[in-house]
């Protein structure tokens, strides 16, 4: 792979005029959202000779890049072009959770989600569920809070890698975000006590 950013990279004799096009569909999708992808895919992108254009699907898809990915690397130029299109073919694939947003979540279906999640992430989420056993007077759990918690129990290695978990959680209803009194945001999870308690002990055996 380094040989190849590399030769991307390198000046081409005669060829000041032509670029690599590089089309990506819903860079933000399942198969590309973990770090390391969109890692690779960043250091393609700020190859000289390479031009990215990318779809994303979800508002929070800004989530995936740190500052040196989207203005060093990648160097996005956005357009808003929705296409209002319905989800009918991608909703078919949806999970409980997110398909049915105004039924009641239960820990059953929580844990059916997580369990279509990494091994890291669902480590990730139960750090937020404990935290939230244990502050049940509290908003939630700040971000910054879970990405120290989640570092120091070797789960994350970057703020990127804890944004992907989050976009993941997010996208599947498992996570909410209000604000703290301090007006930072925090995480929560909208389930009651009864029903954290129950999913901890599922995502614990």
């Amino acid at each position: 792979m380094d040989d190849l950013l590399a030769f991307l990279d390198s000046p081409q004799e005669g060829a000041t005029d032509y670029f690599v096009s590089l089309v990506v569909h819903n860079i933000d999708g399942p198969g590309l959202r973990d770090s390391e992808n969109q890692q690779f895919l960043a250091r393609i992108a700020s190859c000289s000779c390479v031009r990215i254009v990318a779809s994303i699907d979800h508002v929070n898809a800004p989530l995936l890049w740190d500052k040196q990915m989207v203005h060093t690397q990648f160097n996005w130029c956005w357009y808003h072009v929705p296409t209002f299109a319905p989800y009918k073919v991608e909703g078919i694939f949806f999970p409980p959770i997110l398909a049915h947003s105004n039924t009641a979540k239960s820990a059953k279906t929580a844990a059916i989600v997580l369990q279509s999640l990494t091994p890291n992430a669902q480590s990730v989420f139960k750090i937020l569920v404990e935290y939230q056993l244990s502050h049940p007077d509290e908003e939630g759990m700040l971000i910054d809070n879970l990405y120290t918690a989640s570092r120091e129990c070797f789960l994350v290695g970057s703020q990127v890698t804890l944004n992907s978990h989050l976009t993941e959680f997010k996208d599947h209803e498992l996570v909410k975000i209000r604000k703290h009194p301090d007006g930072q945001d925090c995480l929560y999870i909208p389930l009651a006590t009864d029903a954290l308690e129950k999913l901890l002990s599922e995502i614990s055996t």
